[in-house]
């Protein structure tokens, strides 16, 4: 399988300039490319090839007054952007086609983006340095601040100038057999919620960090200082950085945990099995910002990927199965629970079960997984107060029963 590798650039100020002129050469491209094929569709003409695009607006575009700049960066770079709208069209189609998810069709791109990206591939001979920087066509030898070590040998990279001004080199890799784990005994059932992020069959509970929620202060604080500065001012640019570094220092926390998270429960368990939730429609509720703050579509996505790195086996059982209504002891339906219901007792059998880990055993025997259900059988335990509720209060607050 492919895997992508991201490491840190610093650029020089010339380099900066130069990926400056190639983030913009490559967007001219794209608009101009897109711009061809929308005027073919309205007036119903064939849609125009990769072929003819590429020789119309990166060969013959070079030799016009208007377009000669595009001579100064990198073809490959410019053909890329081309294959980028050429799998923005495909996406397109294949959501109409029901092959995959539904996506909008391919929109132009901005010099305001904020999220600025060129593709090198190996015909654009780029290499690493005897130093260890990166030798990119044009642009020159670039310091990468490596926190490990590539597992093969690069077949592109990607260079990546994000909202927060940073810049990054994303390397795909080929991964070969050698990563596959020895085979292990545990199977694990996964409930993830709110209150805790994720809730195991085996009883064991992790906490939610609600990175977002802690930052709130800090971010508020940016934002308010970035709405009191003037439209197209350098300060205005100053405080824009500053809230785009605000939010990033939060994704960074967010998908560090995600990582560290997946990574342990991959190693230590066979099969994993989750519930695939409907985050989008989820998300339309009043609990949308902790629902995005919790980021249940990443994590599930590392857990299958790294699944099928490692050798391990990944379910996703559907939605509408009942696990919060089945006694995991007996199998018998209880029928719904108000949610704050979190600790239930089976009329059939008896058994004092745990609202969340009852859901996690029942999501592991729906994937076919043998997890004991003795797990469900557990007393409720302390949980430790967030950031925001510890401490002594100057007048005394109401106590709130969930």
């Amino acid at each position: 399988m492919q895997l992508r590798y991201s490491f840190r650039l610093y650029p020089s100020t010339a380099q900066r300039t130069a990926l400056a002129r190639a983030f913009g050469c490559a967007r001219v491209v794209y608009n101009d490319a897109l711009r061809a094929r929308e005027m073919a569709r309205e007036q119903g003409l064939a849609f125009p090839k990769a072929g003819d695009l590429s020789k119309r607006f990166i060969t013959e575009a070079k030799n016009t007054p208007e377009r000669a700049w595009l001579g100064e960066v990198s073809a490959v770079v410019l053909q890329q952007s081309l294959r980028d709208l050429d799998t923005a069209y495909k996406n397109f189609f294949d959501g109409l086609k029901g092959k995959r998810q539904k996506v909008g069709a391919p929109r132009y791109k901005s010099r305001r983006d904020t999220r600025q990206a060129v593709r090198f591939t190996a015909n654009a001979r780029w290499s690493l340095t005897a130093g260890q920087k990166l030798r990119l066509p044009k642009i020159g030898d670039v310091r990468v601040r490596w926190s490990r070590m590539l597992p093969s040998t690069p077949s592109t990279v990607t260079v990546v100038k994000d909202s927060a001004g940073r810049y990054f080199a994303s390397f795909v890799v080929e991964s070969g057999p050698c990563e596959v784990l020895p085979t292990t005994a545990p199977e694990l059932g996964i409930d993830l919620g709110l209150g805790h992020f994720a809730v195991l069959s085996d009883g064991t509970k992790v906490d939610s960090p609600r990175f977002l929620r802690r930052a709130e202060k800090r971010l508020k604080k940016a934002q308010r200082a970035l709405s009191r500065k003037e439209k197209g001012s350098r300060n205005r640019d100053k405080a824009r950085l500053k809230v785009a570094r605000a939010h990033a220092r939060v994704a960074d926390a967010r998908r560090e945990f995600h990582h560290q998270l997946s990574t342990k429960l991959i190693r230590e368990n066979q099969a994993v099995a989750v519930e695939d939730l409907s985050v989008k429609g989820l998300a339309r509720t009043r609990l949308a910002k902790s629902i995005h703050d919790a980021g249940w579509s990443a994590f599930v996505s590392m857990l299958e990927y790294k699944a099928a790195r490692y050798g391990r086996t990944f379910f996703r059982i559907g939605r509408f199965e009942p696990t919060s209504q089945v006694c995991s002891v007996c199998g018998v339906k209880d029928g719904p629970k108000p949610l704050h219901v979190r600790i239930w007792t089976c009329g059939a059998c008896g058994a004092v079960l745990d609202r969340d880990v009852n859901a996690a055993v029942n999501v592991a025997k729906a994937a076919g997984l043998a997890v004991s259900a003795c797990g469900a059988q557990v007393s409720p335990g302390l949980v430790p107060a967030q950031r925001g509720e510890s401490g002594t209060h100057p007048t005394p607050q109401p106590s709130t029963v969930r």
